[in-house]
């Protein structure tokens, strides 16, 4: 090669920008996180970051306007970590470690890590290789490159040994009658706060008080609820202080950053959870069984960026997000549900719907993160981008937008800029939005940019997507009432079949009974044992699979939950299914709560050993040899197709001697885990929610649940009490010192019952459900992320 063309490439590579790699913006060497300081109104974290020898420390506060912490509470302690850990998931790709001072238990670390995982990747694609105006440096040119991990952050907990006693799991005693809304005064929260109260739920907003200029966004909406609605909530916190001084240290954040005009930030995303754990206080203390938070049908979205997946820079606001949380909560006894009952909408219907609906709610609304004060009312600032989209879907719907605020001059300019500035909605909104705006004559479209309008009539349809927004992904009791008010507004509905949207009668719809896999059902309706999912159980019913699917799933999942019952007697108020029943649909419920892979559900064994009760009519008993012999084939059977961990779920307490002694002999055998619950993950909850001692059969335990559950097959006008007295403490069957010991139930009980069934409610059931079905879920999970060898002995 001559010298001319080596020359020549050297200054044509030197105008070339170099591209830098994902080291370059790892700047800190430490953050630091806690221990957080409690008191009954207030938490103080600090947030310490070191860097080149230096250390900075801000302080991370959130407080409370009523008492929600109590002294030496060791649940309220662990909830302040989690409350105050939320801002640090931000800079998992700028630490080389992050050290959580505080009391987690494992179930937290899981949590945190993978949100730290999936923040780092959002945080990457949205923040880094896409084009961002705060950034400078090396920052600015990073270049996109796949790995298998985008954290660079090691996650350390500090308090490996907690101090003081030891931390109990504890159950919240929510109602699911109550809701909580996250309320920001955007058109979402307010049309969701509408919605409730128009169908008779108690509804709690519940206002996050950023220390900033944003809560001008929320302060009208604030002041009227605080006036007008007694259960209205206020949490102040400085979290934006602590996202600024995060961005004042990193080099390679540009140092006016906070003069830039811009509708993002400049390396953050992880921003609904610090609101959404700084208002479970709040729910923990009101006993709110139901966290609703606004977000509509866009939000639910997977994107690639040069071959990376991702979000869009939107998981914490998804559906994905909503199912995680949810699950979060199941696994710690928070017995909070988290969903939006907006999904199946679109920005503009739902701004349809407030504006029609609800006008004196819609004038409240400020969607301008830039918004101002004018004699003690915020005003929007026009400019923006979210004050675009706001005055454009109001003047499409033929909706005043000075109602909330806008100038004459403000629309003006707000429409003016559609043309050169498109808006941050869905493309099909988007082209649907400027067409309608064109054709009323609102804006000047260009003529060369014609084939831009388009209509797009599924927007002002209710969408029902398998996966972004399905009808089933909200309580069952909300279902109807709300579908129906939407369907007033909405011009039909609509359910994606692959890339098509097709009409469908959405009042016939059979999802629209589904239970909520997250909750038992809320009017106790489920009389068959069908799948918690709506049907959609393919993915982890053993039976409903094709041999190819199983083979599929095989290779993901190495869990199984096989239930086993009984056929026997239950008092003359109960069915004799009750056993079988429970053990079924209770494995059924777990595998439906559980994160993908879900584990399989293996069918049923109804028969159990039950000798003890065939004095009774309708007993069908099989002997312990049977019984054993029938588990240890099918246990030897799942092996043999890569189950590892096979979880029996019993459902009647006297096969447990059986059950063990099988589970036994498949260990020795075959080496897998095998293990055997028949309660004992949950029967210490099931007791204090209960209120009678020795109920061990057809009692107040069984008879609740049932009731919780299958209300029909209950006759409670037959129901007796007949609670077992013996001699000795020890023969009592619940006391802590009794022992296993056997006998025929006629010699103890006439009726077959021991307990006391009139004392049961499906109050107390839908709890004893809920409790069940949580530890379950965190054994399972647990057992998932665990070889075997990690199963054996916990590894440090």
């Amino acid at each position: 090669m001559s010298n001319v063309s080596k020359s020549g490439r050297s200054r044509k590579a030197a105008k070339r920008p170099r591209r830098a790699d994902l080291e370059s913006v790892v700047c800190f060497n430490r953050l630091d996180v806690g221990p957080v300081k409690i008191e009954a109104r207030k938490l103080s974290c600090p947030y310490r970051i070191r860097r080149g020898g230096k250390t900075w420390t801000a302080s991370l506060e959130y407080i409370y306007e009523e008492d929600v912490f109590a002294p030496d509470d060791a649940a309220g302690e662990n909830l302040a970590a989690m409350i105050t850990a939320q801002v640090a998931l931000n800079y998992g790709l700028f630490c080389r470690e992050i050290v959580f001072h505080g009391t987690f238990d494992a179930g937290d670390r899981r949590f945190l890590g993978a949100m730290a995982e999936n923040t780092a990747r959002e945080i990457y694609v949205k923040k880094l290789l896409q084009p961002n105006p705060f950034l400078i440096g090396d920052a600015a040119r990073v270049r996109a490159a796949r790995r298998k991990s985008y954290g660079t952050a090691k996650l350390v907990f500090a308090d490996d040994k907690p101090r003081g006693k030891p931390r109990d799991w504890t159950y919240w005693d929510t109602d699911k009658t109550r809701h909580a809304i996250l309320s920001s005064g955007g058109k979402d929260s307010l049309l969701t706060y509408g919605l409730l109260a128009e169908i008779g739920r108690e509804a709690h907003p519940i206002f996050l008080n950023e220390s900033g200029r944003h809560w001008f966004t929320a302060l009208n909406a604030y002041r009227h609820f605080k006036a007008h609605v007694p259960n209205t909530g206020r949490v102040w916190v400085n979290s934006d202080r602590v996202f600024a001084f995060m961005a004042r240290h990193a080099p390679f954040v540009r140092a006016d950053f906070q003069s830039v005009r811009a509708d993002d930030y400049p390396i953050r995303l992880w921003t609904v959870a610090v609101f959404l754990f700084g208002a479970l206080p709040l729910l923990r203390k009101r006993k709110i069984g139901r966290l609703l938070i606004g977000d509509e049908f866009d939000t639910t979205v997977r994107k690639s960026h040069e071959g990376i997946t991702h979000y869009d820079g939107l998981f914490d606001q998804s559906r994905w997000f909503d199912d995680a949380m949810s699950r979060y909560f199941l696994r710690k006894g928070w017995s909070v549900s988290q969903f939006s009952i907006l999904r199946p909408l679109s920005e503009l219907l739902i701004q349809k719907t407030l504006s029609a609906r609800y006008p004196d709610l819609q004038r409240h609304q400020v969607s301008c993160h830039a918004a101002h004060q004018k004699n003690r009312r915020a005003y929007p600032c026009g400019r923006c981008e979210k004050c675009r989209r706001i005055v454009a879907m109001l003047v499409a719907l033929d909706q005043d937008p000075s109602r909330c605020g806008y100038s004459k001059a403000q629309v003006t300019r707000c429409l003016a800029e559609l043309v050169a500035h498109p808006l941050h909605h869905e493309q099909a909104l988007n082209a649907h939005l400027v067409t309608m705006l064109a054709a009323k004559k609102a804006i000047a479209w260009p003529a060369a940019r014609r084939r831009e309008l388009k209509e797009h009539p599924e927007v002002l349809h209710l969408r029902f997507d398998p996966e972004a927004s399905p009808s089933e992904a909200i309580p069952a009791d909300l279902r109807v009432p709300l579908y129906r008010i939407f369907a007033r507004h909405a011009a039909g509905a609509l359910e994606r079949q692959g890339r098509r949207w097709v009409p469908f009668d959405l009042k016939k719809d059979p999802r629209l009974k589904a239970p909520y896999p997250f909750e038992p059902p809320a009017d106790g309706a489920t009389t068959e044992r069908k799948s918690p999912d709506g049907g959609k159980d393919k993915g982890y019913l053993w039976a409903h699979m094709t041999w190819p699917e199983a083979e599929e799933r095989l290779k993901e999942v190495d869990v199984a939950l096989l239930p086993v019952g009984a056929i026997e007697q239950h008092g003359p108020h109960l069915t004799l299914d009750i056993d079988a029943f429970d053990a079924d649909y209770l494995a059924r419920r777990v595998a439906a709560a559980c994160s993908d892979p879900k584990p399989f559900v293996l069918p049923l064994v109804p028969y159990g050993v039950s000798y003890h009760h065939e004095e009774f009519a309708g007993t069908v008993s099989v002997t312990n040899q049977t019984l054993a012999q029938l588990i240890y084939e099918i246990g030897v059977s799942v092996a043999r197709n890569g189950i590892k961990k096979l979880v029996i779920i019993n459902g009647h307490g006297d096969n447990q001697p059986t059950l063990t002694y099988a589970a036994q002999m498949i260990n020795r055998d075959l080496r897998i885990f095998c293990c055997v619950d028949t309660g004992e993950t949950s029967d210490i909850d099931l007791e204090a929610i209960s209120e009678t001692p020795n109920d061990v059969h057809a009692g107040e335990i069984e008879t609740s649940t049932t009731l919780a559950v299958r209300p029909n097959l209950v006759q409670m006008d037959k129901a007796v009490r007949a609670v077992p007295e013996f001699s000795s403490r020890y023969l009592n069957f619940s006391s802590q010192r009794g022992l296993p010991w056997y006998a025929y139930t006629k010699r103890i009980s006439q009726s077959g019952v021991m307990g006391d069934p009139t004392k049961a409610t499906a109050e107390k059931g839908k709890k004893m459900w809920e409790v069940m079905v949580a530890h379950l879920v965190a054994l399972v999970e647990d057992l998932k992320n665990l070889s075997l060898e990690e199963i054996y002995q916990k590894r440090y």
